[in-house]
């Protein structure tokens, strides 16, 4: 059987635009189930918009001022939204009110940059303050807690860090196992976080990065790509990081890129960049105030520049790649989502064996038995032989990576960090469905 029929990841790029969402959107992201899409708004509102319908389905309205970031939960029940009104707030769409009961609202001192859930369970939350500080919040009842994540200091050099300006954390991301924090510093630095202990256990430098502004991992979590201020994209592979320890000592390794990508020519930099579910591909969204430029780069084939998707005149503030498909999001700078696919024409041969499409008309030559009427009893002894033969279905696939994609990265699955993770597990289960709310007000399952 055809492996790539089998293989839900062997893609390539999106290369036109689908459709386009007025949503009036700072971002966009797709939910895991790359079903729905949820934006923020900077009137204080998130829209979830349906991708079949090119319909709203839900507005959570519950923030005073605009909403900085948004974000789905594994199984896209839960969605969180934080905002310039110093909160976060968790959405529950199971909810049969509209808009949805808030699951939880926390409050911080200061706008939220950012916020985004574990990997693994929902009520574990990280949230970025616009005053550069990062908090790891646990809703769990035996966990319950928040707990500001701070870098550590060398002793040998109190003085010079005294004089020197203070590091401030300018983002910050959990990895796709959820065992470690990403955090990148207004001083080029990478600090890795023990989620479980909060401690840190490395620090990265990365030579002439400047500030980091924005990160992003490959499903597979062995690749980091980051963004920085001197308008150079980097790809990283991330080394193994030990456990932590009761002297809570930590490795301080600079990292060294294996890709770098850049606009030779125009030397934009970058809002957002996403990856490709399977990690092939890279797409950056340019900082370009003029047009809408996305540039991909084929990773498996040494990094090398692919193409530019042309989204018009109007400018691009945030880009996301859908989780299965070659699909991608992009918000322009007025609101309107993007929403860009790969057209494929049809293919009349797949819908028989013996179909052959040609380009021009034939004389069709008819065979002798072709419409002869066969024996019942023939047809149907053929079929019971068909029936019994054994068919391989795992023939030319590699098991081990295509399960790898589908589930993200599996090693150390049962270590302490995923049990103290999953030890008070959250509702957001696998089969529950949305409900939907009609022009006439009648609930629709």
């Amino acid at each position: 059987m055809n492996a790539s029929l089998l293989n839900p990841f062997n893609i390539t790029y999106p290369t036109a635009v689908q459709t386009s969402l007025p949503s009036q959107a700072l971002q966009a992201r797709f939910d895991p189930s790359g079903q729905y899409v949820a934006t923020a708004r900077n009137d204080g509102s998130a829209v979830i918009w349906d991708l079949q319908t090119h319909a709203a389905v839900r507005w959570l309205e519950g923030h005073v001022k605009g909403v900085t970031s948004v974000d789905w939960s594994r199984h896209s029940r839960f969605v969180l939204t934080g905002s310039k009104d110093w909160n976060v707030i968790v959405w529950d769409l199971a909810s049969e009110i509209d808009p949805p009961q808030r699951k939880a609202t926390i409050r911080f001192d200061a706008p939220v940059t950012s916020a985004s859930f574990h990997p693994k369970n929902s009520q574990i939350i990280l949230a970025l303050l616009s005053t550069g500080e990062a908090y790891l919040v646990d809703l769990r009842k035996q966990h319950r807690g928040r707990v500001e994540l701070f870098e550590v200091q060398d002793e040998s050099d109190e003085e010079a860090q005294m004089s020197a300006p203070r590091s401030d954390m300018t983002v910050a991301r959990f990895d796709p196992t959820g065992k470690h924090i990403f955090v990148g510093t207004s001083l080029g630095h990478i600090l890795v976080f023990n989620t479980r202990t909060k401690s840190m256990v490395a620090r990265h430098k990365v030579s002439g990065a400047g500030i980091m502004r924005g990160l992003d991992f490959a499903k597979s979590g062995r690749r980091l790509v980051t963004n920085s201020s001197d308008r150079t994209l980097r790809q990283f592979n991330l080394p193994t990081y030990p456990p932590p320890n009761d002297a809570r000592e930590y490795i301080e390794v600079e990292l060294e890129p294996t890709h770098r990508f850049n606009d030779p020519i125009s030397r934009a930099a970058w809002h957002a960049m996403s990856f490709s579910p399977d990690g092939e591909w890279l797409a950056g969204g340019a900082a370009d105030p003029a047009t809408h430029k996305i540039y991909i780069w084929d990773i498996s084939n040494d990094g090398q520049f692919a193409s530019t998707l042309d989204g018009g005149r109007e400018p691009l503030v945030h880009v996301h790649w859908h989780p299965t498909k070659p699909s991608i999001c992009s918000t322009t700078k007025e609101g309107n989502v993007l929403i860009w696919h790969c057209p494929t024409p049809e293919r009349w041969g797949a819908f028989a064996g013996g179909f052959e499409e040609v380009d021009e008309n034939v004389e069709y030559e008819e065979r002798e038995d072709e419409f002869d009427i066969e024996d019942e009893s023939e047809i149907a002894l053929r079929k019971m032989k068909a029936e019994e033969e054994e068919i391989d279905i795992l023939s030319g696939v590699d098991t081990g990576a295509q399960q790898e994609n589908q589930r993200g990265p599996t090693n150390g699955d049962d270590d302490e960090e995923t049990t103290w993770a999953t030890e008070d597990p959250d509702e957001d289960e696998d089969g529950w469905r949305m409900k939907l709310w009609m022009e006439d007000d009648d609930l629709m399952m």
